[in-house]
């Protein structure tokens, strides 16, 4: 995995969800039902809506593995 690869997944754990009912929760720890339903909505623009497209690609394609050793916790 290349460093910027790293990098967008390390910036992707430490990222938290800023409004509604999982607010303060990390992204990545999103339920994926939740993360579907942003999908057909449209996913908010910018850099959270970027997260939150990987966060769910992520658990759709069980890589979790990718990123649990970049978890702080």
């Amino acid at each position: 995995m290349s460093g910027l690869q790293s990098e967008a997944l390390l910036a992707l754990v430490q990222a938290q969800m800023p409004f509604g009912r999982y607010q303060g929760r990390r992204i990545v720890d999103l339920p994926e039902e939740y993360l579907i339903w942003w999908s057909q909505k449209g996913f908010p623009p910018g850099e959270l809506g970027g997260f939150m497209a990987l966060a769910l690609e992520i658990k759709r394609e069980c890589l979790e593995g990718l990123i649990k050793p970049l978890r702080p916790y």
